[in-house]
């Protein structure tokens, strides 16, 4: 089966052909670095490295390229707020973005260019669509003559007679029509500039993506993307003006992932609802977020809340605890006993999950699906696994539980997950328990003792209060063979 895509452009499904056989160019817009990001920012960070790694997968050269603009009118406006540099501004969220981006596990992509160091490729553009007749100057000012350009719209479904209907009456004056936008900024007193032909100004910020993404995959690439909030105006005039710059199509393949909601409200700086990943990674392991926005597909609604985060931990836990398993149990060699049914099944769905995995991903990357059929395959491991813990001379061939973890490692490298021991992984969130716990492991274990000495007495009601005491710290017991065993609360 071949990749297929929805692409916004077509608004369907399209099989996925690249311009040159075995190579994709990819463009995703990054961040604007003037503060922390935020769980809409991971969202689209995460679908985007997730199908780059999942091109790369299928055998692709990927170039991948996610750019940081660097400078804008809110990097500005917080610089003057601090009384320092815009650069000062940039320099600091990039680190800090790059730190987040370090923490979620992302691959690094093969270009993370900056705004401010493609300076002449911008004016090059802007020069190019003046000559062409697209663009006009005023003032110092530049702007794109949306007018001119008569498949404006073409992305977002939009017309300019509708637009314009529906213009701010408070336009500048100046521009020919309300719906142009700003190529070039003539900079005002206190600003940065750049010198150019129009005098000292600054770039606007949909010419800085036009003049990356084509200075790194060419004239015409094969993907372009980013959250769904670009689509109008952002990639709309991105098209506009690469198109009439260079009289050859721009991005081929347009992918949109869909938006976060906080508590099925729509996330808004105005009802303070947003959350910067390192908070959300304060509370949560990485790979916890990653696999709560991967089990839903990139192009629906997800609703961000407590109770789905735990419910992803949850899922992390399980899928981390059958990995635990698998390297625990010391399988007999050589199959030298016949395989029971329930391991002939197992075997079968280990073997048939490659290209499970594959169909679900090359039906527009559906995350969804893939870790559906990853769920299952982990209910049938775990029923083996406790048949063996169980019946500790049942026997089970090296060769079933290799293929598993060989399974989860493929899935692992795909989604970014698994990327720990289970034993660290388990480790790291007893010691985040404990500390919200506020209690040491000596004295969970002086009570579970104190427990099971009231237990052997029949006084099971001070034995339930030290189960219950402990519960009100977070930590939970579980009762088995070999003992009790704890666990603290995330």
């Amino acid at each position: 089966m071949t990749i297929q895509i929805y692409n916004t452009m077509k608004k369907k499904k399209e099989e996925f052909i690249p311009l040159r056989e075995g190579s994709v160019g990819m463009y995703a817009c990054g961040v604007t670095v003037y503060d922390l990001s935020h769980i809409g920012h991971a969202r689209a960070l995460i679908v985007f490295d997730v199908i780059y790694r999942y091109l790369q997968y299928r055998g692709y050269e990927v170039t991948f390229v996610r750019n940081y603009t660097d400078i804008d009118d809110k990097i500005i406006k917080r610089a003057q707020e601090q009384g320092v540099t815009y650069k000062d501004i940039s320099d600091r969220y990039i680190k800090e973005f790059d730190h987040d981006m370090d923490l979620l596990g992302l691959e690094k992509p093969t270009v993370s260019p900056r705004a401010t160091d493609h300076i002449p490729e911008m004016i090059a553009m802007v020069e190019a669509l003046i000559e062409k007749g697209f663009a006009y100057e005023v003032e110092g000012d530049v702007y794109f003559s949306v007018g001119s350009f008569s498949a404006y719209g073409k992305l977002s479904g939009k017309n300019i007679e509708e637009l314009n209907a529906g213009a701010r009456v408070e336009v500048d004056e100046r521009k020919q029509s309300p719906l142009d936008f700003a190529l070039w900024k003539k900079s005002k007193e206190g600003e940065p500039f750049w010198e150019c032909p129009w005098g000292k100004g600054r770039p606007g910020w949909h010419i800085e993506c036009s003049a990356m993404s084509q200075k790194y995959l060419g004239t015409t690439f094969d993907i372009h993307g980013g959250g769904m909030d670009l689509i109008f105006p952002h990639h709309e005039n991105e098209i506009a003006q690469a198109e009439c710059a260079t009289g050859a199509p721009f991005a081929r393949y347009w992918i949109h992932n869909g938006f976060v909601n906080i508590n099925q409200q729509k996330m808004s700086k105005s009802l303070k609802n947003f959350f910067s990943i390192r908070e959300i990674l304060e509370t949560y392991h990485p790979e916890v977020l990653r696999l709560f926005l991967l089990s839903n597909h990139y192009r629906s609604p997800v609703d961000y809340s407590e109770q789905n985060l735990t419910e992803a931990k949850v899922g992390l836990d399980r899928f981390y605890a059958v990995h635990r398993d698998l390297d625990e149990i010391k399988s007999l060699d050589k199959g030298s006993a016949a395989q029971s049914l329930g391991e002939k099944r197992l075997v079968t769905e280990l073997q048939e999950f490659p290209a499970k995995f594959t169909e679900a991903m090359d039906d527009d990357f559906n995350t969804a699906a893939a870790l559906g059929h990853l769920y299952v395959l982990t209910r049938s491991l775990n029923a083996l696994v406790d048949q063996k813990k169980k019946f500790p001379t049942f026997q089970i061939a090296e060769g079933t539980f290799q293929l598993a973890k060989e399974q989860f490692k493929m899935v692992g490298s795909v989604f970014g997950l698994f990327q720990e021991s289970p034993q660290t992984y388990f480790q790291k969130q007893k010691e985040k328990g404990l500390a919200a716990a506020a209690i040491s492991p000596e004295e969970i274990e002086q009570l579970i003792k104190d427990r099971e000495l009231a237990r052997k007495s029949k006084d099971f009601k001070k034995a339930d209060e030290i189960r219950k005491q402990l519960e009100e710290k977070g930590i939970v017991l579980k009762d088995t063979p070999q003992g009790t065993e704890w666990a603290a609360k995330q």
